[in-house]
């Protein structure tokens, strides 16, 4: 049976671990040649070696995407490498949680520039890709899934500029929608809830242990998990588009 993504190209920011990681092998499992993006290139390194023992294509390329030069530069690789791009999976992102009062600003610069600039940069850089797949691609459509947070969707204490961050994506990604829907590039936004990945280990002392303490009993998502969703949003026919998945660990209550 021929694979949903055979003959298109994806390139997957923010790959070197978690969702990031995951989504790059489910899309080469399903076919796509995979440019994965981000800044630890042993990890790159390794992702591509285990792609290729499954019969897959994939390139590394370190990137770091809150720099508009680089995000540029690993668009045009991706495309120059591999002929063409089809798929983008904007997944780089940080998630710096904390009160407002007190608050360290340098974790709210880091959470903007790359939460929100990186995953600008990208698209802007992708789009024109994008639309020439849908034109004369092999599905005729093409894919920009920017990876954003139940966080987008519901503002809590405690992480007030995070949220900010994951609203912004929302609305951007539902604004791109409706400028390029009708010239069949469909922009999703995909919303995790609670994910086993080392976003958490980023938190500071005290934070951290109150964000577990939070989800103590909760059994969360695995990367996997979200990587199973970006795919079936990205291998729909040609007149289906998936606008939004929110997606969480069943005892998530919030």
């Amino acid at each position: 049976m021929t694979a949903t993504l055979d003959g298109t190209v994806a390139l997957v920011t923010g790959a070197s671990s978690g969702i990031g990681e995951a989504a790059a092998r489910a899309l080469a499992g399903q076919g796509a040649a995979v440019a994965v993006a981000a800044r630890r290139t042993d990890r790159l390194d390794a992702l591509v070696a285990a792609i290729a023992a499954d019969g897959g294509r994939a390139v590394a390329v370190e990137t770091d995407v809150t720099d508009q030069g680089q995000a540029i530069a690993a668009v045009e690789r991706a495309v120059a490498e591999l002929g063409r791009l089809d798929v983008v999976i904007n997944n780089a992102g940080v998630m710096l949680l904390g009160p407002v009062v007190g608050a360290p600003t340098e974790e709210w610069d880091r959470m903007v520039s790359l939460n929100v600039g990186g995953l600008l940069y990208v698209a802007h850089a992708a789009v024109p890709h994008l639309l020439r797949a849908a034109e004369d691609g092999p599905r005729r459509v093409a894919d920009l899934v920017n990876v954003s947070s139940v966080a987008g969707r519901r503002a809590t204490s405690g992480s007030a500029v995070y949220n900010a961050t994951k609203f912004a994506v929302n609305a951007f990604t539902e604004s791109l929608r409706q400028e390029v829907a009708e010239r069949h590039v469909r922009v999703s936004v995909i919303e995790p809830g609670a994910v086993d990945t080392e976003l958490r280990l980023h938190l500071r002392d005290g934070v951290r242990q109150q964000t577990e303490r939070m989800f103590a009993d909760i059994d969360r998502l695995t990367g996997a998990d979200v990587a199973d969703a970006i795919a079936y949003i990205v291998t729909r026919s040609r007149h289906v588009a998936i606008n939004e998945v929110l997606i969480r660990p069943t005892q998530q209550v919030r």
